[in-house]
Order: C-alpha cells, then sequence, then structure tokens
C-alpha cells in the first residue's frame, strides 16, 4: 500500500464509503435531473419538449471529454490535485445551473459538471488501483460498484422530493453540497497513493499513441464500438425515460418508482454476469445478451407498431426489465473485452476506450432521444438497430482476431 505523505492510511470501511460516494456523484449528476426536466425547460423557456434531452446529453458529453484528460492528468499530477480540479469544476458547473436564467446557460453548466465529474470518475478507480491489488482491489470494487449501482434506483426520488418541496435548482445545491462534503472529507483523510518518482510528465502525443493503436488493434477498435453502440442505446432511454413514463403514460411524481425498479435489473444483472462469466466467457455471454435484446426488441416493435406506438405500461415493463438486464450484462463484458489487449497501456487505454465509446453513445442517444414522437417505437426500434449492429460489430471483430481467446 502507497502513502507518499507518511500518513497513516485510513481505515478499509472508510476508504471504500469515501471512494463510493465519490464516484456516486457520477450517478445522481444524471438520474437525479430526470424528474425535473420538464420544469426546468419549463422555466428557462424552452420551445421544444424533446430539448430538455439535453440537459442529460451535454452532462455525458462532458464527461466523455473529461475521462481522456483525468486519467492522465493524475498520473502526472498526482491523485489528489486531479480530484481537486474535477471536484472544483463541477461545483464551478453547478453554479452555473443554480443561477441560470437562460437555458444556453444551463447547458455551459451541465457541460462544466460533466467534464468535472469526470474526474472523480476515473481517477477515484486509479486510487483503489494504486493500494490494492488482486483479491484485495476487486473486493474493494465491488463494495464501490454496488453504491455506483445502487445510486441510480435512488436519485430520481432524490430529485421529486427537492421539486416538490423546494424548487428545481435545490438538486443543484444538492449537488454542490455534496461534492464540497466529499471533496472536505477526501482532502482530510485520503494521503496522496502516487509517488512523485513513479509519475509521468503529462503527454498529449502519449494520447494520441493511445488513439492510434487503439484504432489500428481490431479488439480493441471492434469492441470500442460494440461499447458504443449499446451505451447509445440505453442513453437513448434515458433521454426518452422522462417524456416516455411522466407525460405518455401520466406518470407523475409516481416515475421514480419505474425507474428505479429498472435501474435495479441492470445491477442484479451485473451481479448475475460476475458469477457465470468465469464459466460461461465473456464472449459466450456477450453474444447471447446480445441475441436476445435484439431478437426481443424486434419482436416488441412489431408489437408497438401494430398498437399505434402505446403498449400497455405492464408490457412495456416486461420488455423494460428483460432489455436492461441485458444490458446489465453487457456493460461490464463490452469494454473488458475492449481492454484485454490493452495491459500494457491499460491506464492511458481505459481513458481513450471509456472517452470514444461514451462520445459514439451521446451522438447516437441524442438521435434516439430527439426522435421522440409520443410513443415508444424510436426508442424500442433503436434498441433493436444498435443491438443487432454491435452483435455484427462483435462477429467482425472476432473473424479476424489473431490472439488466443480469452474470454
Amino acid at each position: 500500500m502507497v502513502n507518499t505523505n507518511n500518513r497513516k492510511p485510513i481505515p478499509f470501511a472508510e476508504f471504500v464509503a469515501l471512494m463510493a460516494f465519490m464516484i456516486a456523484l457520477v450517478a445522481l449528476s444524471i438520474d437525479a435531473m430526470l424528474p425535473a426536466l420538464s420544469e426546468i425547460g419549463h422555466d428557462l423557456g424552452v420551445q421544444r419538449a424533446n430539448d430538455n434531452q439535453l440537459i442529460i446529453s451535454l452532462l455525458i458529453l462532458g464527461m466523455s471529454v473529461g475521462q481522456m484528460i483525468y486519467g492522465p492528468l493524475s498520473d502526472s499530477t498526482g491523485r489528489k490535485p486531479a480530484i481537486y480540479a474535477g471536484v472544483g469544476l463541477f461545483m464551478i458547473g453547478c453554479l452555473f445551473s443554480i443561477l441560470a436564467t437562460s437555458f444556453s446557460v444551463m447547458l455551459i453548466g451541465r457541460v462544466l459538471q460533466g467534464l468535472g465529474v469526470a474526474g472523480p470518475r476515473i481517477v477515484t478507480i486509479a486510487l483503489v488501483r494504486d493500494q490494492y491489488e488482486g483479491r484485495a482491489m476487486a473486493r474493494v470494487m465491488s463494495f464501490v460498484m454496488a453504491v455506483f449501482i445502487l445510486t441510480p434506483a435512488l436519485a430520481p426520488s432524490l430529485g421529486q422530493a427537492l421539486v416538490l418541496l423546494a424548487h428545481w435548482r435545490a438538486i443543484f445545491g444538492a449537488f454542490l453540497g455534496l461534492s464540497l462534503i466529499a471533496v472536505i472529507w477526501f482532502a482530510l483523510r485520503q494521503p496522496e497513493t502516487l509517488a512523485p518518482a513513479q509519475r509521468q510528465p503529462f503527454s498529449l502525443k502519449r494520447i494520441g499513441r493511445a488513439i492510434r493503436e487503439i484504432c489500428f488493434n481490431r479488439l480493441a477498435f471492434g469492441y470500442t464500438i460494440a461499447t458504443g453502440l449499446v451505451m447509445g442505446a440505453f442513453l437513448g432511454y434515458l433521454n426518452s425515460a422522462q417524456q416516455i413514463f411522466q407525460t405518455q403514460y401520466g406518470l407523475g411524481t409516481r416515475f421514480p418508482l419505474y425507474f428505479s425498479a429498472l435501474a435495479l435489473a441492470i445491477g442484479s444483472a451485473s451481479i448475475v454476469n460476475a458469477r457465470l462469466v468465469t464459466q460461461y466467457g465473456m464472449r459466450a455471454l456477450t453474444g447471447r445478451a446480445l441475441q436476445t435484446l435484439g431478437g426481443l426488441s424486434l419482436a416488441f416493435f412489431a408489437i408497438a407498431y401494430g398498437l399505434g406506438g402505446q403498449p400497455p405500461l405492464w408490457a412495456l415493463m416486461t420488455y423494460f426489465l428483460i432489455s436492461f438486464f441485458c444490458i446489465g450484462m453487457l456493460f461490464g463484458n463490452l469494454n473488458a473485452l475492449a481492454m484485454e489487449t490493452l495491459g500494457h497501456i491499460a491506464g492511458v487505454g481505459a481513458a481513450v476506450v471509456g472517452s470514444l465509446s461514451t462520445f459514439m453513445a451521446v451522438l447516437l442517444g441524442l438521435l434516439i432521444g430527439q426522435s421522440y414522437n409520443g410513443t415508444v417505437l424510436p426508442l424500442v426500434g433503436g434498441f433493436a438497430i444498435l443491438s443487432a449492429t454491435s452483435l455484427l460489430v462483435m462477429r467482425w471483430t472476432e473473424s479476424g482476431k489473431q490472439l488466443p481467446q480469452y474470454g
């Protein structure tokens, strides 16, 4: 365990809680906003309801850029300065949103929040890697990711409560307060974990070399594209969820309950995948999940089309529960497959894979979300097309593989 300040490491339970708290800011900054989208759009003079989706998409766009920066930055400056920079930028973005009197200022704030929250999202993983390895690291990350999975199930209810009790601006006030608690806790208790002798100069050339290597590595490139396709379908859902549940199906304040149930489907899939992957392998599970998602989406699209794009809520929820279970299986496996041959550039490689796949997903998610027309057809059709395309990309990737199969 590394400790460059000669300070006693904080207790294991506190370290896990701190890392989980900082990563949870990512999920909170996305999912707590969903119940407030229509009120924000109304107050800031948005003309098209679909434009409210930009409040979600532009934060994720900022994250896609930030992921490319913070990994190499933390390798150069140390972990703590990179965390401070990210949380500080996130807080500035929150202030923009709290004080926004126009939609354009709100969107600037959201981009800044995305750029900032990418810091704790990326650097906390590096902190864990600095201090633990092997099974100990897996144990820490399992606890951290359990909190990360649980947060989307609770965040919309927090957002809904703040809207009902105060105002949508209170959501950003909560973000500001939570980030302030996180950075003070981090500054006072967590020692620096990257010794000066281990630091590397920040280099755009190093990032450029990693991008070039990934683009010319069939396995890494193919699975990065496949990850972006699946993430794009999911971001299409995040963009459309509030309009589908609150407006189309008239759920109102019950929306967070339905959203939470679907979030738990993804979380449970992650747990099941962890148990099955050692027995069946990443590739087999990924292929089956994509086949199920694509076939189910095509069949449900036909059913929904016959019903004018307005299937019963119980049928839609059944479709979503199965689909999100598949997506929960895919998220971890596709990312691991993209990184499989990048062990020699693991840090910057993870940043590049994450950034490229997220940027691609933002564009696809925007396309699906902006196509919303008062029916579920654009979303279900997007799921069908993107999952089928991802399966084709996977087969293309594997057909040209020259390396032994590890998954």
